[in-house]
């Protein structure tokens, strides 16, 4: 869902960013229809075509889809680089803390720490896609090294590039007056001497979200693939085409799900149902490393571990709940060093009472339970930064998904598994799928 979400929203980015390289206006590119709510009423038909043309590049050939990517990949680098560049040549540090408007809040942080958890909850959607490294697995030498230093490392480098991209972003204009849909060309636009920019930040951004959805669907299709070949979406999905090995049917069907998307769910609306999605899953997988952990294989009791892992979230939840509606002053900071003191004694009474049931014997994530519960908390504290009709349309996804894993999902993979056709048994291999 998440891929599908993200995917939505870079795409309908790319009309923004295309509008900008053409010096063509986005409500030149899209239109509205009167009887459909807001927020799902704005057709954007550019970001439907990109994602079928990307569809049918994957669908074609993996082995092409490959090379076109590694191309645009090192595009996309030094397009990055030259707008942190011009970014921080053309920028004044005076709009770090100076609005455009006096009217408006000033300050480094001009809406408070509340306003940088609202914006963290938000920024979510950039973290997703990373896992799909962890499928490169059956393709490097030493996968137990490779994949946790492969995942921390891309995500530590593309962190410091989102930061230096946002520096140089605040540096260029006052907070109030930055273009939530193309910022980096706004910036430049109607600066004497600086409009060559504008189109080259149009172009190159256009590019590198070209990238980004090249990638994204190869990894929701190879995802669909393996979940079909473990018989809990149809076993159609897992089905690779003779002359192409690429999976087609998954391919199209999720290719298809996005374009419907992309067509006319606004912008806010996707990055919010993705930021939600993503949080809940980091806190899911948080949970799931500390329980297996803890939690030894065999006839043995889990209940120490879920007991702790419930406290844990119900106190954190309890903070977040205090952050967001108790009002300023002295009561308000007593119940959050006592929720933060009651937090802490929980992790430490689990830490002295529960030993860890298993050890990784090569890389493993250091201080447990520490580091998991760190994550737990901030996942539970981000997720309160986001707004209720988000809440509402995760709730109806997340509750579809559910009806089709019970109903369905959970009697075909039992009745696979004893019959034993368990994943591929028609000789079909992703030869090129697993090159990628």
């Amino acid at each position: 869902m998440d891929y599908v979400m993200s995917n939505a929203a870079v795409s309908r980015s790319f009309t923004a960013y295309l509008g900008t390289a053409f010096g063509i206006s986005t409500s030149k590119w899209r239109f509205v229809v009167s009887g459909l709510p807001k927020g799902f009423n704005e057709i954007d038909p550019v970001a439907v075509l990109v994602v079928l043309v990307i569809t049918v590049i994957i669908c074609c050939s993996t082995r092409e889809s490959s090379k076109v990517n590694m191309i645009m990949t090192a595009f996309h680098i030094a397009f990055i680089f030259f707008v942190i560049v011009m970014g921080f040549i053309k920028g004044d540090s005076k709009n770090l803390s100076s609005p455009a408007n006096p009217e408006h809040p000033s300050g480094f942080f001009p809406f408070g720490a509340a306003g940088v958890f609202n914006g963290a909850a938000m920024v979510y959607l950039s973290y997703i896609g990373y896992d799909a490294v962890s499928t490169m697995a059956e393709e490097v030498e030493n996968p137990v090294k490779d994949i946790p230093v492969g995942v921390s490392g891309s995500v530590a480098i593309v962190t410091v590039l989102y930061c230096l991209m946002a520096v140089s972003m605040s540096m260029l204009l006052p907070y109030d007056l930055i273009d939530p849909e193309a910022p980096f060309s706004a910036a430049f636009r109607g600066s004497n001497g600086w409009e060559w920019v504008t189109k080259v930040v149009g172009i190159g951004a256009s590019f590198g979200i070209l990238t980004s959805l090249l990638v994204a669907m190869l990894g929701q299709a190879r995802y669909m693939c393996v979940i079909g070949r473990s018989r809990v979406v149809p076993f159609w999905f897992a089905k690779i085409h003779p002359k192409t090995s690429t999976p087609v049917n998954a391919s199209t069907f999720l290719g298809i799900f996005t374009a419907a998307l992309a067509l006319f769910t606004d912008l806010n609306v996707l990055l919010n149902l993705v930021s939600i999605g993503t949080l809940f899953v980091f806190y899911m997988v948080a949970n799931a490393l500390i329980f297996r952990r803890y939690v030894p294989v065999g006839p043995t009791k889990p209940w120490p571990t879920l007991c702790f892992l419930t406290l844990f979230s119900i106190t954190s939840l309890v903070f977040t709940l205090i952050w967001k509606l108790v009002p300023e002053g002295k009561p308000k900071a007593f119940m959050l060093g006592a929720s933060a003191v009651v937090a802490i004694a929980i992790v430490l009474s689990f830490q002295c009472v529960v030993p860890q049931a298993r050890k990784p014997e090569l890389w493993g994530v250091p201080f447990m339970p520490w580091t998991p519960c760190v994550s737990i908390f901030l996942n539970i504290f981000l997720l309160g930064s986001l707004d209720a009709p988000s809440y509402v349309r995760f709730g109806f996804f997340s509750g579809l998904i559910v009806l089709v894993y019970l109903f369905y999902g959970v009697h075909a993979s039992s009745d696979a598994e004893a019959n034993g056709s368990f994943g591929v048994k028609d000789g079909q291999v992703m030869k090129e799928l697993i090159e990628v």
